[in-house]
C-alpha cells in the first residue's frame, strides 16, 4: 500500500541492534516485493522466521482447463458453488490465465488448523456474504459485506468467519495490485478527484504477538502447489513493524462514484490495478443528466479485454435475468453491450442502486471445469430480439 504504516514497538533506525527485556536480540526481517525496489516492511520477531521443521506433502491445486481458447460469451450462477468446511478447498477457480486466477468460494470454517500463505499472487478477497477477522503476521482487520481484501502476496494470514454463511469473491494476481495511478499525485497521496482517499483504507490495528514453540503448520502455495510446512515457531511472533507492504480493507460502500452529463466509460469505476488486470467497482450512484442521455452503455467492442462482471446486489440496469452471485464473461474480440430493451428501459431514469466488481484481464481467460458446473451455455444467445423479457 503507498503510504506508510507503523504497529508495535520497533528501533529508532533501522539495522540496528533492538533488543528484548532479557537482552537477547529480536530477529529483524525486511519483507519486500520487486525485489529492493517495490514497496517493503521491516518487522521485528520473537523467533526467527527460517526454522523449518518438516516438509510433510506437495500437492497440486491448479485449475483445470474445460477451455483454452474462448471466444464465447458465459454467464455463471456463482451461488451454485456449494459450500465447504475447509477454507482452501472452498476456494473454486473459474476463470485463469498466465496474470491472475478468478474464484468463488463458499468456507464454512474458519482456519483453525493452519496458516496460509500464497507466495505466487496478490489476493483480492471481495467479501459478498459473511463477517469476521483477517488475522495476519502484520496484525488483524475485521471485515463485513462489501470489503475488499487486499494481502499482498507471502503474507501468512488465518482467517477467522463469525458464522457459516460465507460467500468470496476472489482475485489472485501476479503482479502487485496498487491503487490506480491516475488517482495518485507523485509522492502517492490520493488526489482530491478520486473517489476514495486514505480514510477510507482501513490498515491492521490488532497486532498478535506470540512467543511460541511447537509445530506450526502453514500452508504455502507456490506454482500452483501447496508445501504444507511445519514451522518450529509461532508464525505471529511480531512485536512491531514498519513500512508500506502490509494488508488492508477498503468498502465497495466508500467508494465515491465518479458521474457526468453522459455516459462514462469503465475507468471512472477503477479501484485497483496491476500491470496485467484492473478491478472497477460499480456503486448506486446518480444517471447521466444530458436531456438527451441514454444512461445504458453503448455498445463496446472488446479488442483488448475479457471482460468480468460480478454482480454483488441492485438491479444491474445494462442486463436481462441477472441475479446476486451471477458472472458474466465478455471475451476480447467481439462486441458486448446492454441487453435488448435495457437501453431503452433506462431512457428518463435517475439513479441506480446496482453493486458489482468488474475484472479487465489485458490477456484472454481460460474457462475451466469448475465454471463449466455453473455455466449458462445459451447466454452468448441473451442479445437476439427473441430474448426480450
Amino acid at each position: 500500500m503507498p503510504f506508510y504504516h507503523k504497529l508495535g514497538n520497533i528501533p529508532h533506525k533501522r539495522h540496528i541492534q533492538f533488543r528484548k527485556p532479557d537482552g537477547s536480540l529480536y530477529y529483524e526481517q525486511l519483507f519486500g516485493t520487486v525485489g529492493f525496489d517495490g514497496m517493503s516492511t521491516n518487522s521485528y520477531h520473537e523467533q526467527r522466521p527460517t526454522q523449518v521443521k518438516a516438509i510433510r506433502s506437495q500437492y497440486s491445486v491448479a485449475p483445470k482447463i474445460s477451455k483454452a481458447n474462448n471466444i464465447q460469451s458465459y454467464r455463471f450462477r456463482g451461488f451454485q458453488v456449494a459450500p465447504e468446511d475447509d477454507f482452501l478447498e472452498s476456494r473454486k477457480i473459474v476463470l485463469t490465465n498466465s496474470d491472475c486466477h478468478i474464484a468463488l468460494a463458499a468456507p464454512r470454517k474458519s482456519t483453525t488448523e493452519y496458516f496460509y500463505k500464497n507466495t505466487d499472487s496478490d489476493e483480492m478477497i471481495f467479501i459478498h456474504k459473511g463477517t469476521g477477522k483477517l488475522r495476519t503476521i502484520y496484525g488483524n482487520l475485521d471485515f463485513k459485506y462489501g470489503d475488499y481484501l487486499i494481502i499482498p502476496r507471502g503474507i501468512i494470514y488465518k482467517i477467522d468467519f463469525d458464522t457459516e454463511e460465507n460467500r468470496l469473491f476472489i482475485v489472485e494476481s501476479h503482479a502487485p495490485i496498487y491503487t490506480p495511478k491516475q488517482y495518485r499525485n507523485w509522492f502517492g497521496q490520493m488526489l482530491e478527484h478520486a473517489p476514495f482517499c486514505e480514510r477510507d483504507i482501513r490498515r491492521p490495528y490488532e497486532l498478535e504477538t506470540n512467543n511460541e514453540k511447537g509445530d506450526f503448520l502453514i500452508k504455502v502455495k507456490k506454482k500452483d502447489e501447496i508445501f504444507d510446512m511445519v514451522y518450529d515457531s509461532h508464525p505471529f511472533d511480531v512485536v512491531g513493524y514498519d513500512g508500506f507492504n502490509y494488508p488492508y480493507a477498503l468498502s465497495i460502500h466508500d467508494f465515491e462514484p465518479i458521474t457526468g452529463r453522459i455516459h462514462l466509460p469503465p475507468p471512472i469505476h477503477q479501484t485497483f490495478e496491476t500491470t496485467a488486470f484492473v478491478i472497477c467497482s460499480f456503486v448506486p450512484r446518480l444517471y447521466d443528466y444530458h436531456p438527451q442521455s441514454i444512461p445504458a452503455p453503448y455498445n463496446h467492442s472488446n479488442i483488448d479485454a475479457d471482460e468480468v462482471l460480478y454482480y454483488v446486489d441492485g438491479d444491474f440496469m445494462s442486463r436481462n435475468d441477472v441475479d446476486a452471485g451471477h458472472i458474466s464473461l465478455h471475451p476480447a474480440g467481439i462486441p458486448h453491450g446492454p441487453h435488448p430493451g435495457a437501453a431503452e428501459r433506462s431512457i428518463g431514469k435517475t439513479k441506480t442502486d446496482e453493486l458489482a466488481v468488474m475484472v479487465d484481464t489485458f490477456k484472454p481467460l481460460m474457462v475451466t471445469e469448475e465454471a463449466m458446473k455453473i455455466a449458462d451455455e445459451s447466454y452468448y444467445k441473451s442479445w437476439l430480439e427473441a430474448s426480450l423479457p
